[in-house]
């Protein structure tokens, strides 16, 4: 329950219809597996007690009366545990009878909600036996040795020791309905919404079900945890196919097989739905609805995660997805390049082309603009300009490219330039220092700006997301352009873009795309080695990248802890980086990204295409003196 996250379950019993006694058994062990493996919370299906299928016996007292004593069973039977259950059975008040769904812990039923929506149509005959909730439901039930509680419409669950922690209770058909009642139960603070259903199985359903509970758990930033009936129910009309799924905001992140009794288990941030609630400001609290909260106690312990989060969180995990999405993503940036080069009547364009992938991904993005515009691409005007650590390697690349692309090179060594530059301000050319490596990223940029003057054109930028983060960029130097169309792409994501353009090509261009994939990051600054090899590698110096991307993106898009960034990484990379390795880095991206804000505060304007950017004027707002020694002071308390 540590850093916000709960392990829930969704459970399918073996069953018989009708046979109270042998289903509180299957209950009962289930809840006991749920619970070796750190389940907090477990929900059963609809009518779990006595089964869905019962028919006119649902009007027999000794089921009825059956029902209370398994619940009494199951929650004298786990009262030691340290897990909630919820499950389902028909209880008459008033002789009206009522589908509905008991909560219990510690051995008593702490709350009980009762089916709003009672279907009756196609092959469903509630009506016949039940009666649905309605908002003035307010009655005392009692569960014998489990105590007595309150049956409501609308009943909110909240643990004590987790803020973020309250769920709420919908019984199958409360899905399928315009006015879900999980609505005004997300809107009274309930993260997690647990359905127990019997939803018999027809052709086309699954994938149907599936789609509307992963929405729904978008629509609400919740979990959705749905717990269905399956075989063992009667089949005399119909089929259950125990489809249990557990979504979290809009993805499924654990689902089951279909006629396979089972549970499944998944790890949900409570901690990281609240903050997205409070992100989106549109999501607003509903005081219009009557909601009675229970309160519950678990303990606090460190969950053992059982999902890995991906080491990339911005590239799809899904091969034929990832391919849609860097189309579609190369498509928006050249888009934003389409829309200013429109708006200012502009033909030529300049890139400053190092062979390295930044400038590539540049080139390809300007390249697709043109061509959109109908634009000869000897517009597109490729400056190379070597100096003092540029190798052949990507000297060679840059000019393939540039080539393979029908873009218009030119070549201006610079050494000159910058020796002379270095006299005027007394540098020593020997002492490679920051003045060293920033007096060519600036003469480079001024080059750049002054042949777009000559040219009529402007000039693209080329750095990404992750340098952005970092402060990888000279100030003035290749921090500037006009338009910067990698500005929100991390360094991971550039890798798979560029990779995407060299599998859709053929020939020089392709290889040639390939060779720069399989060249070391680097800003080629200081003298190559005397093998002509590059020295001065990026991530030796700064880290890695593909740590640095998922610390920006779990930092910025979920407001993660850097206790808790550095937990999740742990899982993530534990066979890639030891602990201290993470932690070391972690350190480091905090430092760089909290003294670097001043120049994200004057970046260029480029086009927003995921969901975490920088831009001052878009999502992104900080101070550039802003102190770092909250986030390091925890980092140095692991």
């Amino acid at each position: 329950m540590k850093d916000g996250f709960i392990k829930i379950a969704c459970a399918t019993p073996d069953l018989k219809v009708a046979d109270v006694d042998f289903n509180a058994k299957k209950i009962i062990e289930q809840i006991k597996q749920a619970n070796n493996f750190g389940v907090k919370i477990i929900c059963f299906p609809e009518l779990s007690i006595t089964g869905y299928t019962c028919g006119d016996l649902f009007l027999q007292d000794i089921l009825l009366n059956g029902a209370i004593e398994a619940v009494e069973k199951i929650a004298e039977d786990t009262a030691l545990l340290d897990i909630v259950s919820i499950v389902g059975l028909p209880y008459q008040v008033k002789n009206k009878l009522y589908n509905i769904a008991a909560v219990i812990k510690d051995g008593k039923v702490i709350g009980a909600t009762a089916k709003k929506y009672i279907p009756n149509y196609s092959e469903f005959y509630e009506l016949r036996h039940f009666t649905p909730a309605d908002k003035e439901l307010d009655e005392e039930i009692s569960f014998g040795r489990a105590g007595s509680t309150k049956l409501l419409l609308n009943h909110l669950f909240a643990c004590e020791e987790l803020q973020n922690l309250k769920f709420g209770i919908e019984i199958c058909e409360d899905l399928w309905v315009p006015d879900t009642p999980s609505v005004g139960l997300a809107k009274r603070g309930a993260t997690i919404i647990f359905n127990l259903s019997a939803s018999d199985e027809v052709i086309g359903k699954a994938s149907y079900r599936r789609n509307l509970i992963r929405v729904k758990s978008g629509s609400l930033l919740c979990a959705y945890a749905y717990a269905d009936a399956g075989v063992g129910e009667s089949t005399q009309d119909m089929v259950f196919a125990g489809h249990n799924i557990i979504a979290e905001n809009g993805a499924i992140i654990n689902e089951s097989k279909a006629f396979k009794n089972d549970l499944i288990i998944a790890d949900v941030d409570v901690d990281k739905l609240a903050h997205e609630r409070r992100r989106m400001n549109t999501f607003t609290v509903n005081t219009d609805c009557k909601t009675t909260e229970s309160c519950f106690s678990l303990k606090i312990e460190n969950t053992c995660l059982d999902y890995i989060p991906s080491k990339t969180p911005f590239v799809p995990l899904e091969k034929s997805d990832l391919n849609e999405r860097c189309e579609e993503i190369l498509t928006m940036q050249a888009i934003g390049l389409v829309t200013r080069l429109k708006h200012i009547g502009c033909k030529n364009v300049v890139i400053g082309l190092s062979g390295g992938l930044d400038s590539t991904l540049a080139l390809i993005v300007t390249v697709h603009a043109f061509e959109h515009l109908e634009l000869d691409k000897s517009g597109i005007h490729c400056i190379t300009m070597p100096c003092f650590g540029t190798t052949d390697r990507t000297y060679t690349n840059a000019c393939r490219l540039a080539e393979a692309y029908g873009a218009t090179l030119e070549e201006i060594n610079i050494k000159a330039s910058v020796s002379q530059h270095f006299e005027d301000i007394g540098q020593d050319i020997s002492n490679h220092d920051v003045t060293y490596e920033n007096g060519q990223a600036r003469e480079r940029t001024q080059i750049l700006m002054d042949k777009a003057n000559m040219l009529g054109g402007i000039v693209i930028g080329t750095g990404d997301l992750s340098e952005l983060a970092l402060g990888w960029a000279t100030y003035n130097g290749d921090h500037m352009s006009m338009y910067a169309v990698n500005a929100s792409i991390p360094k991971t994501l550039v890798r798979w873009l560029v990779n995407y353009e060299a599998n859709k090509t053929k020939g020089i261009l392709s290889d040639t795309l390939k060779d720069i994939l399989d060249t070391p990051v680097s800003p080629e600054l200081l003298p190559p080695e005397e093998d002509g090899s590059i020295s001065q590698k990026t991530e030796a110096l700064v880290g890695p990248y593909e740590l640095h991307d998922y610390f920006l993106y779990y930092m910025l898009r979920f407001g993660f802890s850097p206790r808790k960034i550095y937990r999740l990484a742990e899982n993530s990379f534990k066979e890639d980086y030891s602990s201290e390795t993470i932690l070391k880095w972690l350190k480091k991206f905090y430092w760089r990204f909290f003294t670097q804000q001043f120049k994200r505060s004057c970046m260029p304007d480029g086009p927003k295409v995921g969901t975490v950017t920088l831009s001052p004027r878009g999502d992104f707002r900080m101070p550039s003196d802003a102190a770092v020694s909250l986030w390091i002071k925890e980092l140095d308390e692991i």
